[in-house]
């Protein structure tokens, strides 16, 4: 009986415990300040040029340019929360010659926006992978990027850069690091 009694007790004043908890005012406004930052990194462009594609014309011969479809703002959602870009270049070349590469950033009326001039030099053997300083896009500078819906690539070899049969590859790889700022 008297374990009965004291187990009724100490259930009831547990009970009483747990009713009298702390709580506080929920400020629902808090939403108003939650920001998303996600960041994501992906593949930009790649592109080979082999040796049988470089015609020995000479040096100052132009590659046949090429130019790429680039709708990646082409959806509002992705142009009105980006904050930030950054666009890293790395070429690999085994060709016995050096070449500049410029990159276009074009808008929808085949205007210019924006280029980036990248130096490759001669291969002398060993590896010759060059890896180029990331290009941030902030500002004013993203915005013009973000009108961008084409990307376009030429590649000129570089006068008295080399001789002789013409060997070997001209790789190319970029990629993205985007930095979202969603409210």
């Amino acid at each position: 009986m008297k374990r009965n009694l004291l187990y009724r007790i100490s259930i009831t004043l547990f009970s009483a415990v747990l009713l009298l908890s702390c709580s506080s005012d929920l400020d629902f406004d808090q939403i108003d300040d939650f920001v998303l930052e996600p960041v994501f990194v992906a593949n930009l462009a790649y592109f080979t040029v082999t040796a049988d594609e470089i015609n020995d014309n000479g040096p100052g011969q132009q590659i046949p340019p090429d130019v790429e479809d680039f709708d990646v703002f082409k959806k509002k959602f992705f142009t009105d929360n980006l904050a930030k870009a950054e666009l890293n270049f790395e070429i690999e070349n085994t060709v016995n010659r050096a070449f500049e590469i410029e990159l276009q950033f074009i808008d929808e009326n085949n205007q210019v926006l924006e280029t980036i001039d990248l130096a490759v030099p001669t291969y002398t053997g060993g590896s010759n992978i060059i890896k180029y300083p990331t290009e941030v896009f902030e500002g004013e500078r993203l915005n013009l990027l973000k009108q961008a819906t084409k990307i376009g690539f030429i590649v000129t070899t570089v006068t008295g850069s080399g001789s002789g049969d013409i060997t070997g590859n001209l790789k190319f790889k970029s990629g993205a690091t985007v930095y979202m700022k969603i409210k």
